[in-house]
Formats: C-alpha cells, sequence, structure tokens
C-alpha cells in the first residue's frame, strides 16, 4: 500500500470544481472561506497571492500555490491591489454590501474577460475530511510554493486543457489531473532544500522502514508485532525498532495505534456502523479494549467522540 495515496484515498471527501480565471490587470479576488486546501497556479500574466496578516508572495507563470483554510486569502495581479469582490459562500460579494447576481461563465469553468494581457489562474479545492485530512493537511505550512518545474508544467498544461471542455466524464478526469498536480507539488515541496515534511513521509525512502509504514498501511487490523514486522523487512528485531524510532519518531505500534485511531475515527464520524464493527475493522477483537485505547488518545470514548462530531 502505497502510504500517501491512502491518506489521499481516505481523506478526500470531494473535489471543488476546478475553475479558470482570466482576468486583465487591475484585478483581486478574496476568498473569505476556502476549503481547507487550495491548489492555486498562473499559467501566465502577473499574480500574486495573500494570507490574511502575512506578506503577499509573488506568483511567475507555472509555480504552484498549496493553501490552508479556513482562513481567507487573496490573490491579484499585484499585491497592492484591493479586492474587488469577495467570494463567501459560492457568491460574489461587492466592498459597498451589495451581491451580484449569478453570472455565466464564459467558456466552461472559466471566468473572466480573456481579453489580451489578461493573467490565466487555475484554481482547484479539495473539501478534506477528518483525521486523515489533518494528516495530510500537516505536510505543508499556511502557504507552500512550489516553484514552476518541468514535472508539474506537465501535469498543469494538462488541466488547463480540460479545464475549458465540456465532454462525458469531465469532472472525473480533472479530479484525476488535480489529484496528479496536487501529489507532485507535495513531492517538490518536500524534497525542496530546507524542507521539513512529515517525519512519516521522510522515512518511506528508508527501504526497511518505508517497507514496514507500507504493510501497516495496507493492513492496519492484522495483528502486528515488532518481531513481524522485523521478519518482514529483513532487520533483527532490536535493529527495526531502533530504526524504525529513529525515522518516523515514535515506535512502530506507537505509530500504528495512532494510524488505527486516526480510521477508527473517522467510521465513527461517517458512518453508523458499531463501536464494535469498528474495532473490529482496526484489528480489537474486543470493543472495551479498543474504546480503552480509543480514549487514552482521543480523550474521550468513541461514542462521546460521535456525538461530539455530529453535533451542529
Amino acid at each position: 500500500m502505497d502510504v500517501l495515496s491512502d491518506l489521499l484515498d481516505r481523506a478526500r471527501a470531494s473535489h471543488a470544481l476546478v475553475r479558470q480565471l482570466i482576468q486583465r490587470p487591475p484585478w483581486a479576488v478574496t476568498y473569505a472561506d476556502p476549503p481547507p486546501l487550495t491548489i492555486l497556479t498562473t499559467l501566465g500574466g502577473p499574480a500574486s497571492i495573500r494570507l490574511d496578516d502575512a506578506a503577499p508572495v509573488r506568483l511567475a507563470a507555472g509555480d504552484i500555490a498549496l493553501v490552508k483554510g479556513p482562513g481567507p486569502h487573496t490573490i491579484a495581479d499585484d499585491p497592492a491591489t484591493p479586492a474587488r469582490f469577495v467570494i463567501r459562500q459560492g457568491k460574489k460579494h461587492f466592498p459597498d454590501g451589495g451581491e451580484a447576481a449569478d453570472q455565466r461563465p464564459r467558456a466552461p469553468r472559466t471566468y473572466g474577460d480573456g481579453l489580451p494581457g489578461a493573467t490565466t489562474m487555475l484554481r482547484g479545492g479539495y473539501e478534506l475530511r477528518g483525521d486523515a485530512g489533518g494528516r495530510l493537511l500537516d505536510m505543508v505550512p499556511p502557504l507552500a510554493i512550489v516553484p514552476a518545474g518541468p514535472r508539474t508544467g506537465g501535469a498543469l498544461a494538462l488541466l488547463a486543457a480540460e479545464a475549458g471542455r465540456d465532454e462525458p466524464g469531465q469532472d472525473a478526469v480533472l479530479a484525476r489531473l488535480l489529484d496528479l498536480v496536487l501529489v507532485l507539488a507535495l513531492r517538490a515541496w518536500c524534497a525542496r532544500l530546507g524542507a521539513a515534511p512529515a517525519a512519516w513521509y521522510r522515512a518511506l525512502a528508508e527501504p526497511a522502514v518505508g517497507d514496514a509504514l507500507r504493510l501497516l498501511h495496507e493492513d492496519p487490523a492484522r495483528r502486528w508485532t515488532v518481531a513481524a514486522l522485523a521478519a518482514e523487512t529483513g532487520l533483527s528485531r532490536a535493529a527495526f525498532a531502533a530504526r524504525f524510532t529513529a525515522l518516523v519518531g515514535e515506535p512502530p505500534l506507537t505509530y500504528l495505534t495512532g494510524w488505527r485511531m486516526t480510521v477508527a475515527a473517522d467510521l465513527i464520524r461517517d458512518s453508523d456502523v458499531t463501536v464494535a464493527a469498528v474495532a473490529r475493522e482496526v484489528g480489537y477483537e474486543d470493543a472495551f479494549a479498543f474504546s480503552v485505547a480509543f480514549k487514552r488518545v482521543r480523550g474521550v470514548s468513541p461514542s462521546a467522540w460521535r456525538r461530539a462530531v455530529r453535533t451542529p
């Protein structure tokens, strides 16, 4: 099991529709309530991004910005350009308090004037869910800029070409291309000089520990022991335990318990299955033992967790 793919699959509830903005300077748009993770890129023309109360950052053509919500952010041709309108709950709001009427896009998923000299930007969002989504968001800071590169450039070209089309299966195509851009951007961010990616991500590159992480994600319900993991990776028990702990930052079974509780918390949140069924799904034959472990990690019982996360 590919650990990052497992995390993405569990975290992704749905995609925001990919949007293309083509606007002549001066222009600026504030997104007041963006999704948990937004992907922004400029395909040409002047562009910048600023988070609330943070210094603005200029974007060159092909740069990718990964932006964590729910705080607002503004995209503009220039950091000094004031926002012409604010997007809140999917609608335009103007500084004078008025509200724009619904406007038809000039092409599928494309907004703006499209005249010569315009900036072209692509924007996609992820409505991430649960604890798995939190783990994914922990990989990047509030704003991560990935400079243009040949690998991301090819994926962006495909995404841009498909964004303006309206053919059968288009949403599926865009969802998969957005996934591709996200994974390439995360790889590039984690590989950059001076980056501090999550310890588990760094550990994926180490053969024995990376293999163990993949095994734990492939079958978290298996009754794993340190000895069994060591045997699977070809190391002695002591050597494996020491290497895993040094690279991941916690012992193998502690990592496994944390991941099991992440999976369990999302199952409890997103389904009506019984606590006993959730316990079996994550490797506990005894619902009581699972409840004790869950409370130790989360601070509340599974039933209390379900009530809390479902309370409006």
